[in-house]
């Protein structure tokens, strides 16, 4: 099994700043691409950022220039770094990974639990 452990979260005012974390953990063989997502309330999820193995990213276009993904791969580490926040970008954010067990034949997709980031004054 892998675990996703996200954490970071919290309220912060228009303007600020909040640093997401992800822990992946459990009987790993490989990670290949790590992604945050994002669910407000009503809407669907959508997809933030995301990062390879060999660090190659990209962002959502509502967050370019906001938003910096980065991992640790010796951690299992997958990192979301907010800036000039907006209320639009209050939601529960999700750490999904694409990995393979040690035990298994192909990789699967993995998701965290979520973490509340709220943006208001």
């Amino acid at each position: 099994q892998v675990q996703l452990v996200e954490s970071g979260g919290g309220l912060v005012q228009p303007g600020g700043s909040l640093r997401l974390s992800c822990a992946a953990s459990g009987s790993l063989f490989s990670i290949y691409v790590m992604r945050w997502y994002r669910q407000a309330p009503g809407k669907q999820r959508d997809l933030v950022a995301i990062i390879t193995n060999s660090g190659n990213t990209n962002c959502a276009d509502s967050v370019k220039g906001r938003f910096t993904i980065s991992r640790d791969n010796a951690k299992n580490m997958v990192y979301l770094q907010m800036n000039s926040l907006k209320p639009e970008d209050t939601a529960i954010y999700f750490c999904n990974a694409h990995a393979r067990e040690t035990t298994a034949w192909a990789p699967n997709d993995y998701w965290g639990q979520g973490t509340q980031v709220t943006v208001s004054s």
